[in-house]
């Protein structure tokens, strides 16, 4: 722990974070090691933490250079809004985003059967992703978010991968049963026994 406040305030600046990564990536790695003894092939691990990494990368340079941001600024200066330009960028990441995951939602939604709620869901999550990304996190934040991401995304995508395909509990007693260990031992017995038969009891 001593070690991951030191990387959490050289690298991005703060102690909280170190403490934050330091917990997210002890826990990753236990719930790795889980999945490894039950069974989880090491693939499946590895490629779950190649696409972890991957949208880590993505997430941590968007937000430590602010691009989302910049990308709602420079949308709210074409389409004109008449918004005070300090919040034009959160006023666009959130109309935006709640339009598009609000008609996700319904669509989704209403393939289930729920369109109303699939909507209410969709509008809320991305009104709440378009103030969060509107942030201008800066670069040492931003960067410790992304590294937040992957150890979150890491074990979640892995438990879903281990979710989707079972767990093999016939591979798996076989793994931590001593089957060989107690047939050897029967069979010794059995010899022992034929080797000193019981005398006549009085």
């Amino acid at each position: 722990m001593g070690l991951t406040l030191f990387l959490g305030e050289w690298l991005f600046g703060s102690i909280g974070w170190g403490v934050l990564l330091g917990s997210l990536l002890l826990i990753a790695i236990a719930v790795a090691a889980v999945l490894a003894a039950l069974g989880t092939p090491g693939a499946t691990l590895a490629r779950s933490l190649v696409v972890a990494l991957g949208l880590g990368v993505v997430i941590g340079i968007l937000l430590a250079f602010h691009l989302p941001n910049q990308a709602w600024a420079s949308l709210g200066d074409t389409l004109g809004l008449g918004v005070d330009p300090a919040v034009r960028p959160l006023v666009v990441g959130m109309a935006l985003l709640a339009i598009v995951f609000g008609v996700v939602g319904l669509v989704l939604g209403g393939a289930g059967g729920s369109a109303l709620p699939g909507l209410i869901g969709g509008v809320l999550f991305g009104a709440f992703l378009g103030a969060f990304s509107a942030i201008s996190f800066g670069v040492q934040p931003g960067a410790a978010l992304g590294v937040l991401v992957t150890l979150v995304a890491w074990p979640v995508l892995a438990g879903t991968a281990v979710a989707k395909d079972g767990i093999d509990l016939d591979a798996l007693k076989a793994t931590f049963w001593p089957q060989v260990t107690i047939d050897t031992t029967k069979e010794t017995i059995e010899w022992v026994r034929a080797q000193t038969p019981l005398g006549p009891t009085s």
